[in-house]
This record gives C-alpha cells, sequence and structure tokens, in this order.
C-alpha cells in the first residue's frame, strides 16, 4: 500500500510557472491574471521576454526559486526533460498537458516507454497527466488551465464542489454550466501516469473550501486510494457522487483506448461504489445537480418526499417519476392532511403529490400557510414545482412571492427544500444563485431531482453503518492451491466444497452402469445422475433428475456414460422453493467478485442478480437477495411456502469464505442452483463448476481428496 502525495502546493500554489509558447502555455498566463491570482506567474521561454504581458525567463534555472505549480506546454519528449529539472529543483508539481505516452495506442511501445520514464524523472514530485487540460482553482484565482473556461472565482467565505474528470473535453463543458453550482475546484486526471484520481481527490476534499465532490470516472487508479477517500469523506462529513462510465461495450472500449487505466467489469465497479458509500448517476446535468443538492443541503436523512404544484398535470408527472425508485411520496396521515386541507378550503383534493391548484397563487400569506402545513410533515425533502417565466419577453414578478412562500415555511419548519424546474431552461443561472444563497435547492429538470434525492439518501443511509472492510483484490498472495486440474469437473469441485463445509448432497463418483445402480442403492431413492466433464449439462442433456428406482438408474447411466469422463450419482434435494445462482469470478482491479441472482435454466435470461465484493457480510447478503426480484419467492410469495432463508444467507456465507480462502488460485465458482429449501430444510449446492488460475501448481493439496476419496468425503 503506497501513502498518497503531498499535493498541497500544486493544488493551492503561491507560484506558477508555465513553461512552453504556441496557444495553449500563453493562455495559462491570460486565465491566471484574468481569475486575479494573487501569487506569482513566470513564464518560461528560451527567446521570449515576455509572454501574454509578463516577464518570462530563459529556463527553470534562472526562476527567482522552485515554483509551486508549473504547467508543461512541450511535446512529450521535452516534457521529460522538464519534469527531471522541476523534481531537482523542489517544485511542488506539475501538469503534463503532452499527449503520446501510454494512452495512446497509436504509439504502442514508445509511449509505453516514454510514459516509464516520465515516471522516473518525477521521482517524489506529484505530476498531473499526461494528456490532460490541468487544474482549475476558483477559490484562489490559480489556474494552470490552457483554454478559456465558464466559471467564476469563489466569494471570501463561499464553499463549493471539488469536480474530477478523466475527460479535458467534458471538463471545458462542465465549466459552462448555468445551473448555480459554485466550484472551488476542477481538475482533469488525464493518463494517470503517476498521480492517481483518488489521490488528487484526497488533495481537494481536505480543503475547508470544498462542500463536496464530484468524480467523472473511467477506471480506477488504486482500490485502497479510494477506500482512504471515502474514509476520509465520511470523516469530514463531505459527500460524493460519481459518474461512471462503462456500462456498454462501446464505452468499455473507448476507456481502454483513452485512458491507459483498467476499467474493470461495470457490475464490479458498481458494487465497489456502493461499497464505499459512493452514490452514481448516470448523466451530466443528473451529476451537476446532485452535487448541487449536496452542496446547498447535504445528505437526506429520510427517503420522504412531499411535492406542491399548482398543476395536476406536473402532480402526476412527479408521481409518475417517483414509481420504481428508492425515494417515494408517502400517503399524508389523516391529521396532516386535515392541517393543509384547512389552508386550501374544501374545493381542493389534497393529497401527495399536492396540486394546490391556483387559487392562492400571488397571495403570500396563504402560500405559506399551505406550504408550512405540507412541509411539516417531515419528509427527507420537499419539493415546489416551479418553472420561471422567461425575463426577455415577461414578468417573473408574480412568482416570487412562491418562493417567500416557501423559504419562509421551509424555515419554519426546519426543512429541506427544492425548486424544481420542470424544463431547465426555465430555471436561470441568476434565479438558481438567487434560490441556492436561501437554502433551497435550485435543480434543473424532474428526473434529475429524484436522481440527486436518491443519491443524497443513499450518502446519508451509507453514513450510518459502519465502513466496509478493504476488498480482497487480486495480486496478493495466492491463496491455498485447490486443484491440479484446470477445471476439476464436478466430483472434485464439490468434495473440495464438501471440505469447506458447505452444504453439499451425498454424492458418488461411478466408473460404469452397474456402479452407478449400486452407489444409487447406498444412496437411497430418489437420485440425480450426471455426466462428469461436461459444463453445460442440461443444454447437453447430461444430467437426468429424480430417479426413482434401480432400473431408472440402470437406463439413464446407459445413457449418459458415452457423453462425459464418467458419472456422479447424488441424492435428491427434495422441497426446494426456489433456486439461485451464486458466482464467483476473479476480477482483475477488485480480486474476487460474487454475484447472486435468480439461478436454473433462465439465469441469463432474467439478468435478476446483485454484485457483492469479497470479503463481505451476512448484512450485505441478506441485502443483495432482497434485492432480486424473485425475492417474493423466498419470502412465502401468494401462500407458497417460505424459503429457508437464514441457511441460504449462511450457505452463501461459507462460499464466500471459501473463494476468500483460495482468492489466488480460482478464477471461477459457479453454483447454480443452490436450491432454497422450506423454512428449517437448509439450502443445498445442486450442481459446481469450479474454474483453476493457470498459475496452480501440478500436484495435489490437502484440500482435494485423492481418488477413491470422493465417497468418504460425502457421506
Amino acid at each position: 500500500m503506497t501513502m498518497p502525495r503531498d499535493l498541497s502546493r500544486l493544488l493551492r500554489p503561491k507560484s506558477i510557472a508555465v513553461v512552453g509558447g504556441g496557444f495553449f502555455a500563453p493562455n495559462v498566463v491570460r486565465q491566471s491574471l484574468k481569475m486575479g491570482f494573487a501569487g506569482d506567474i513566470w513564464p518560461v521561454h528560451p527567446s521570449k521576454d515576455e509572454v501574454a504581458g509578463v516577464k518570462a525567463y530563459r529556463s527553470l534555472a534562472d526562476l527567482p526559486h522552485a515554483p509551486d505549480a508549473t504547467f508543461i506546454g512541450v511535446n512529450r519528449h521535452l516534457t521529460i526533460d522538464v519534469v527531471r529539472a522541476l523534481s531537482a529543483s523542489g517544485a511542488g508539481g506539475a501538469i503534463c498537458f503532452a499527449a503520446g505516452f501510454r494512452e495512446t495506442a497509436h504509439y504502442e511501445a514508445e509511449g509505453q516507454d516514454l510514459q516509464l520514464a516520465l515516471i522516473e524523472a518525477a521521482g517524489g514530485m506529484p505530476i498531473i497527466g499526461p494528456n490532460c487540460y490541468g487544474l482549475i482553482n476558483y477559490a484562489d484565482g490559480a489556474l494552470l488551465w490552457p483554454d478559456q473556461h465558464g466559471g467564476r472565482r469563489l466569494q471570501d467565505g463561499e464553499k463549493g464542489a471539488a469536480i474530477i474528470t478523466q475527460s479535458s473535453n467534458i471538463a471545458c463543458n462542465l465549466t459552462m454550466q448555468t445551473r448555480g453550482l459554485p466550484v472551488a475546484f476542477l481538475m482533469t486526471a488525464g493518463n494517470q501516469a503517476q498521480t492517481g484520481l483518488s489521490e488528487m481527490a484526497l488533495g481537494l476534499i481536505e480543503d475547508e473550501r470544498v462542500s463536496c465532490l464530484g468524480l467523472h470516472i473511467e477506471g480506477f487508479d488504486k482500490v485502497d486510494g479510494f477506500e482512504r477517500l471515502a474514509a476520509r469523506a465520511r470523516q469530514l462529513k463531505k459527500p460524493i457522487v460519481a459518474m461512471k462510465v462503462g456500462r456498454s461495450e462501446q464505452a468499455r472500449a473507448a476507456t481502454i483506448s483513452h485512458t491507459a487505466s483498467l476499467a474493470g467489469s461495470d457490475a464490479a465497479s458498481d458494487a465497489f461504489l456502493k461499497r464505499l458509500g459512493i452514490p452514481r448517476v448516470d448523466t451530466i446535468p443528473s451529476f451537476l445537480e446532485t452535487l448541487k443538492l449536496l452542496h446547498v443541503v447535504g445528505p437526506l436523512s429520510k427517503p420522504t418526499l412531499s411535492s406542491m404544484s399548482c398543476s395536476g398535470g406536473e402532480a402526476s408527472v412527479m408521481a409518475d417519476t417517483a414509481e420504481g425508485r428508492r425515494v417515494y411520496f408517502p400517503a399524508l396521515t389523516e391529521a396532516h392532511r386535515a392541517r393543509v386541507q384547512e389552508t386550501l378550503g374544501p374545493l381542493v383534493a389534497v393529497a401527495n403529490p399536492l396540486d394546490y391548484n391556483t387559487y392562492i397563487w400571488g397571495k403570500q400569506e396563504a402560500l405559506t400557510a399551505t406550504f408550512s402545513a405540507m412541509a411539516s410533515g417531515g419528509f427527507g425533502l420537499n419539493m415546489l414545482v416551479l418553472d420561471f417565466p422567461r425575463t426577455d419577453r415577461c414578468s417573473d414578478a408574480d412568482w416570487w412571492p412562491t418562493v417567500n412562500a416557501f423559504e419562509a415555511a421551509l424555515k419554519a419548519n426546519g426543512a429541506h427544500g427544492a425548486i424544481v424546474a420542470s424544463m431547465g431552461e426555465n430555471l436561470s443561472e441568476d434565479h438558481s444563485v438567487e434560490l441556492a444563497r436561501r437554502g433551497i435547492v435550485p435543480i434543473h429538470g424532474i428526473a434529475e431531482a429524484f436522481d440527486a434525492a436518491e443519491a443524497a439518501v443513499f450518502v446519508a443511509e451509507a453514513w450510518k453503518h459502519p465502513s466496509s472492510p478493504p476488498v480482497g483484490v487480486s495480486g496478493s498472495e495466492p491463496g491455498e492451491s485447490v486443484a491440479a486440474e484446470r477445471q476439476p469437473d464436478e466430483a472434485v469441485a464439490k468434495a473440495m466444497l464438501a471440505v469447506a463445509g458447505l452444504p453439499v448432497p451425498q454424492g458418488r463418483r461411478v466408473a460404469d452402469v452397474a456402479e452407478a445402480v449400486t452407489a444409487a442403492e447406498a444412496l437411497g431413492f430418489p437420485v440425480a445422475l450426471k455426466a462428469l466433464g461436461v459444463a453445460h449439462k442440461s443444454e447437453l442433456g447430461a444430467v437426468r433428475l429424480n430417479l426413482k428406482s434401480a432400473a431408472d438408474v440402470h437406463d439413464a447411466a446407459t445413457a449418459l456414460l458415452p457423453l462425459g469422463s464418467g458419472l456422479y450419482v447424488e441424492a435428491m434435494v427434495g422441497g426446494g422453493v426456489a433456486e439461485l445462482i451464486v458466482g464467483l469470478t476473479r476480477d482483475p482491479v477488485f480480486g474476487p467478485v460474487m454475484t447472486v441472482g435468480t439461478g436454473g435454466v433462465l439465469v441469463e435470461l432474467l439478468k435478476d442478480s446483485a454484485t457483492l465484493l469479497l470479503p463481505t457480510t451476512r448484512g450485505d447478503i441478506e441485502t443483495a437477495l432482497r434485492s432480486l426480484r424473485m425475492f417474493p419467492l423466498l419470502d412465502g410469495y401468494r401462500g407458497r411456502p417460505k424459503a429457508d432463508l437464514d441457511a441460504a444467507i449462511a450457505a452463501i456465507e461459507k462460499i464466500a469464505r471459501f473463494a476468500m480462502a483460495h482468492a489466488g488460485g480460482i478464477e471461477e465458482l459457479d453454483i447454480n442452483p443452490l436450491i432454497v429449501c422450506a423454512e428449517g430444510k437448509g439450502a443445498w449446492i445442486a450442481d459446481a463448476l469450479l474454474v483453476v488460475a493457470a498459475h496452480q501448481p501440478a500436484e495435489k493439496t490437502s484440500g482435494v481428496p485423492a481418488e477413491g476419496e470422493e465417497e468418504c468425503l460425502m457421506s
């Protein structure tokens, strides 16, 4: 585990050096001057006396002292020389603008060599990039940024969000937002050759002027770095929201070609963010609106919402948009409904969402009474749907009594509130800034409002519980060796699971038809019979179930024997209520990853699953099971018997422990199905597929029985 570098001088510089000419380097000088940077700005150019009107120095050696931060705007070969000179001088850090290192497939081996040379040249000095635009510090007016931007400097005493993105173009676009979100810092991560996104984030979140943090993630630089970041954010009570790309195959391909960082599987990435207490949103608008909500009011302690509008149509849209979400509109209690009804009279139907009609429009006192009565319900967030008119053609004067009333109602009840414009263009930047100044969250878009509320509730829920233990990443010392074969057959795999104490039905490997009949009689009918050495038994007809007699076994064995490398006779599991799949894979970023979901032959069709990183807890396993669409089957759907949920959770816990014990040796473990019986009847592993990592030693270990031992282990 490596500790993060000290980025304080780079992020909050008192002196800035700018190396290079052309179009981009002079722009860095201009942008810092334009933003009113109070520190020193030192352009470095071998032939110019001044750059953008500022005195230039011929070389780094001529500078008054080592700069805190340097923007390097020269080609990739010269960049390495400049970084080496800065590091030797004791500089605070540098932004490497040039491309053509490991992130660019075109350069291949040359790019990789240059990247290694760049890291060696930097030594202990932090460098950001290469292939990135750099840093905008809106708190101090320090811009190591080679282009125009649309942001503003923070006022004295003002806080703002910090944002890091791996895309410089997205960063440029984010500066142009007109949604009223104050930004304290904006950084681009680029290639992350040396200093990763999590290290940058740790440096930013310590600043007292940062209220919350937004991360646009293409790939995770360090798992333990993100774990440190999440832990520190929790300590500082500064929430983080992530926009993680890579759900689609196209996005994953673009990531590999663009960032030279490991994207990891999307399901594992999602599980990792949840484990850290970092909510994930999917769009840039939702990303910005979530940051705005977290900046203005912070995490939301309850998932309950209220909505008020003067339109039944808007109330219906709000209700529909909430459908299926973790945040919701609870029905009003009778007492609460009566309080609201009293302010509106008998002609208005009171509900949540509320259409308060237009009877009280423009009447601030009446509006305040209604809004106060509604907000008295202790909701996590109170939303007022209000689209402002365009002021170039209309007047918005009649809208402000509504805003004033909402503000008064929130203050009277100590409640959180948001004004939600159904269309983003109907809430101007000036209006948004004014609403935020009053402590009201200005939200552009109804769907974005729900995304933001869900994210804010997720953070609050996560912070209520202890942090999860570090994930069991790969790359550590391998666990116990697990088998000689690359893919042990089902008999060997189940023997291993049985040794580890997992619930495996009794079974025996047999070589011919006669042995199959003898084994079945010893186990007791009914039995299952399977051909060994066949990966997808159902598709190939290599399994026969519920064989009730010696004759049944004889006929089945005769048919199955030619299909594989032997036969496996197993006691049938009766009383199954539901079938689960429990899968384990080894993710290159996160190590062992467990998937639980609806099992059986429909697993690929239904795609009803949840992903957990290991190690995991009993509570996490239960939460994962309860998130499945099939969970009602486990819970006694429509009078069916309830499943033995405790046994299912215990079995999955043991599977997880088995995977961690053999973390370096298992490539894949697929248990499908795990048959969950009725309450008190247990859960049983009906089928198991095991794939062993290629680096496993050839000899057998104590975890695998020698030939002929399976019968003993199963009995």
